[in-house]
């Protein structure tokens, strides 16, 4: 697959977005015409086939035979299924009623297959299935973006659902609003919140997962903890990471405990001094900066790949992002006129060509 677009991304620094959002204030924005300089050159069907670049955590979990360890491996997938908006502050096109998109890779084990069914609202649908027929995994997506005056909020509505077929399990959860801030001055920037609950239909189960707002001094930025409860909701095991980098699992009481002593911590050190300034949350910590701490006794359940050394020319996309709107010929006479990777628009911005 390819490891470059074939053009670096132009500045947006030209463009005031605020001559074009003011006339906006409170609509819908669907409704608005947005300028194709804030788009990255991608439909919004292929940004949601990101969901599987974490497929190997299902096939994990598909071979396990705990239902808990199990679980932590879904909830390790529906984290992981948002790591890669960190700091993709570029919208990608509105499909088009009828578009589609058909990925196959056989080396990360899944075909996926999604289509936009409905223009009024715009509804995305998709369907993914395990090469070796262990998993499916579908939903449908209808994105609700909100202007805020500083920050558009982008709730997405609609269910996932994935199926481990082997344990004839259904998993279900929706995922957390995405919102990026300084829209109209400053650097822009991403985060997720809000709670993503996922249920085992088969034991009842369930994962409580919290993504944390940012707060003042950007101190809970990005971090996820939860819990897995079963049907009597008996907290099994403590989750906790942060969505741009890795996910944990560890012991309840443990977690608890150490919860319990930070909270002392940085109330003794409020004590002492004030920390912090409200300048921070502009300041986007990076990535690859080990900065979650591991609790003694904690298993890794997922950790980001860091991505390509061109990504920030390449409108920040990770390598599985880059390949999504390759084009050969071979492909070109098998798929159908309706796939996202023959439209001129998407293919002129990947160019250079604005």
């Amino acid at each position: 697959h390819r490891t470059s677009l074939p053009s670096p991304m132009f500045s947006r620094n030209d463009f005031s977005i605020w001559s074009i959002l003011r006339k906006c204030i409170g609509m819908e924005l669907s409704k608005i015409t947005m300028p194709v300089i804030f788009n990255e050159p991608l439909s919004f069907l292929q940004r949601l086939t990101e969901y599987m670049e974490h497929t190997y955590l299902i096939h994990k979990a598909s071979s396990l035979s705990s239902t808990t360890e199990r679980m932590q491996c879904v909830a390790a997938f529906a984290v992981s299924a948002v790591a890669s908006q960190w700091e993709r502050t570029g919208k990608p096109f509105n499909p088009l009623l009828g578009e589609t998109y058909e990925l196959i890779r056989d080396d990360l084990g899944f075909r996926l297959l999604s289509e936009q069914v409905s223009h009024h609202p715009p509804i995305s649908a998709f369907y993914a299935e395990g090469l070796n027929n262990d998993f499916v995994f579908h939903g449908s997506i209808y994105p609700k973006l909100k202007f805020w005056g500083k920050s558009v909020e982008a709730e997405p509505k609609g269910t996932m659902t994935l199926e481990l077929l082997e344990h004839n399990e259904a998993y279900t959860w929706t995922n957390p609003t995405c919102c990026v801030h300084n829209i109209i001055v400053g650097k822009l920037w991403i985060e997720q919140y809000g709670n993503v609950e996922i249920t085992n239909h088969k034991t009842g189960e369930k994962c409580v997962l919290s993504f944390k707002p940012c707060g003042l001094f950007g101190k809970e930025l990005h971090k996820v903890e939860g819990y897995i409860q079963d049907k009597s909701k008996k907290k099994l095991c403590a989750l906790y990471g942060k969505w741009t980098e890795c996910l944990y699992s560890v012991d309840p009481a443990t977690f608890e405990a150490y919860k319990k002593n930070d909270k002392k911590n940085a109330e003794e050190k409020k004590s002492g001094k004030q920390v912090g300034n409200a300048e921070e949350t502009d300041e986007m910590p990076l990535p690859d900066s080990e900065s979650v701490y591991v609790i003694p006794g904690s298993i890794l359940l997922w950790k980001i790949t860091p991505r390509p050394p061109n990504s920030a020319q390449m409108y920040n996309f990770t390598s599985f992002a880059m390949a999504l709107n390759e084009l050969d010929k071979e492909m070109e006479s098998v798929i159908p006129k309706t796939d996202c990777r023959l439209r001129p628009d998407i293919r002129a911005m990947e160019n250079g060509e604005i």
